[in-house]
């Protein structure tokens, strides 16, 4: 099936890897959601971009959690983004997204990740990525994919390390995380390199 010819994917689309569970997030998720959002604060906030003043707090307002759910389905319809919710044995333990979508000459997504501390060192997030990046290059045909991590985020860039994505530089200012302008060491596969090393990644992750 050519890339003009693949039906896209829908909010329901599940991806099974060895031990993970990728699906969107619904609703019914909340409980689940905010005690672990809760319980990882301070192991979360520091990497994450400052919440907009007044916007609600998504751990205690189950509305403003299900607005969010809607907004994301409406976001695979449109192609211009695809979250995940990482389930491990029927439990929720982190996120993976392909986000700010673009298409035309660029074919591109920035892919970002959290777990939860107490399933941190798992392989839960390695296993995540592989099956993003084989949704990314295969289902919705994107060239590339991109990521950014904090230098001193080492958790983070282990995930990377593991995976041996091509470092492409950092990035001065690139972000604000958690209220400082930091700087973001980048990542990035495009779909020549899926199809180069497909078989490796699978075989050891999925």
């Amino acid at each position: 099936m050519t890339a003009t010819e693949a039906r896209p994917p829908s909010p329901q689309t599940n991806l099974l890897g060895r031990r993970v569970l990728l699906r969107t997030l619904r609703p019914d998720d909340f409980a689940q959601w905010s005690a672990v959002r809760r319980r990882n604060h301070h192991w979360l906030t520091v990497w994450e971009p400052s919440s907009p003043p007044q916007a609600p707090d998504l751990t205690t307002d189950r509305s403003a959690f299900s607005l969010r759910c809607h907004s994301r389905d409406r976001s695979w319809q449109m192609g211009t983004g695809y979250g995940f919710g990482i389930f491990v044995g029927g439990h929720f333990v982190g996120e993976i997204n392909l986000n700010s979508v673009q298409r035309g000459a660029f074919q591109n997504a920035y892919l970002g990740y959290w777990v939860d501390e107490a399933q941190a060192g798992n392989g839960y997030v390695p296993e995540s990525v592989v099956l993003s990046l084989q949704f990314a290059f295969e289902r919705v045909n994107l060239h590339r994919v991109q990521i950014a991590i904090v230098p001193r985020n080492h958790r983070s860039l282990r995930v990377v390390e593991k995976l041996h994505i091509r470092q492409e530089g950092v990035a001065q200012k690139y972000l604000e995380i958690n209220g400082t302008w930091e700087d973001h060491a980048r990542f990035a596969m495009t779909s020549e390199d899926w199809d180069e090393r497909r078989t490796e990644l699978i075989e050891a992750w999925l």
